[in-house]
């Protein structure tokens, strides 16, 4: 029996593939064998000594203590691009809205006051303050071009925009998916001039905080609208309230509210809404729940933020899970270890990443305790189990 420990309300159609004969749901309990999660903060909360797994129901990790998982052996999974359409067609508001005034007009509308033919009188005298422009042709930039920026890129295509697109790290499975029409930037810099919005969809981490700042909006046209649905810290704040200030931009449309933006006449603030649809969340559960299920049963990997992709078929029904550091000989030492016990290989796979790896084996016949600690006192293993 697997004990699941749930730090925030997941979705029951995530909660629904964790078969009741198996696994043990609760919000609170002692030693759980794995964590579901969505905005709890682990940064102060002591970790469980039987933790093996943690699943964020999301994209974004930066509530997690990442490295402390992995120092541990523990895999960080979580659900990238299971919430791609909810924020694409942010996107796409937030775009109508910075480019038809919405906001100011419809703020606008409800203070209307006196009969209706005055009401009339009004509007016909008012709405010449919130003439925008239309969409097709103008150019959008979209920084970070996995599931949810290809997402962003390809319905920009399909409304008649232009596109384009910077990811230095973009793989050759993600570029097949996004429209040939997107044009590539090999830097932001170069990118910049040539954008009527720009929208960011990155991490949040040390090389993207502030990643536009003053120096770059410098670069960019006065006319053009900033749209952040990512992770507050991608943009330089005050940088942009400035730049708003002095006409150096158009506006700003971002999913993350402060005091000094929350009142700002060419900001507009959202509250956090990126995912909030209930498509996108039954999406993360179900997506993150599935991954961790095949971890804790099979030991397989995917979409794990820290440990490698790794699938192995069973061929047995014993398997070992090694998590290690990456450093050389340690499948070598594992298998003469395995070997040395008299004990028969069937299968193995082995994978790294950057300073981590982990092992699979298929094992014909048992494993006992103390091939298990013997395991566990090789120098660079972090974690052994069976599954």
């Amino acid at each position: 029996m697997f004990k699941i420990l749930t730090l925030n309300n997941i979705s029951v159609a995530g909660l629904e593939k964790l078969p009741r004969d198996k696994y043990e749901v609760a919000s609170e309990m002692g030693h759980p064998d794995a964590i579901l999660l969505r905005s709890f903060k682990m940064h102060d909360m002591e970790i469980p000594s039987t933790l093996k797994a943690v699943g964020r129901a999301g994209a974004g990790v930066n509530n997690i203590p990442v490295d402390t998982m992995s120092a541990q052996g523990i895999p960080v999974f979580n659900a990238p691009g299971a919430n791609a359409n909810a924020v694409k067609e942010l996107v796409l508001a937030g775009m109508l809205i910075g480019y038809r005034h919405l906001m100011p007009a419809w703020d606008f509308a409800r203070h209307l006051e006196g009969s209706d033919e005055e009401i009339s009188k009004q509007v016909e005298a008012g709405k010449k303050h919130f003439s925008g422009f239309e969409l097709p042709g103008k150019t959008l930039g979209v920084v970070g071009l996995g599931a949810i920026g290809r997402h962003v890129a390809n319905m920009a295509i399909s409304l008649g925009m232009n596109v384009i697109g910077f990811d230095p790290g973009i793989t050759v499975e993600g570029a097949w998916k996004l429209s040939s029409d997107v044009k590539q930037a090999q830097t932001i810099d170069e990118m910049l001039p040539h954008v009527d919005f720009i929208s960011f969809h990155v991490p949040l981490v040390e090389a993207t905080k502030n990643m536009l700042n003053k120096e770059r909006i410098k670069l960019m046209k006065k006319e053009a609208i900033i749209i952040n649905f990512a992770r507050n810290g991608i943009i330089d704040d005050e940088a942009v309230s400035d730049a708003l200030n002095a006409d150096l931009l158009y506006g700003y449309v971002c999913d993350f509210p402060s005091n000094l933006l929350k009142q700002h006449k060419k900001v507009v603030t959202f509250p956090h809404l990126g995912a909030s649809t209930k498509e996108a969340e039954d999406n993360c559960a179900t997506m993150v729940v599935d991954n961790l299920r095949d971890y804790l049963e099979n030991g397989n990997i995917r979409y794990s933020v820290n440990f490698p992709e790794v699938h192995l078929s069973r061929t047995s029904n014993v398997r070992l899970a090694i998590a290690n550091s990456n450093v050389p000989n340690m499948v070598g030492q594992i298998s003469t270890l395995i070997a040395d016990a008299g004990i028969n290989i069937i299968d193995m796979i082995n994978k790294s990443r950057q300073e981590l790896a982990y092992t699979l084996v298929d094992i014909d016949g048992t494993v006992s305790d103390e091939i298990l600690e013997k395991l566990r006192a090789i120098e660079g293993v972090l974690s052994v189990r069976l599954c």
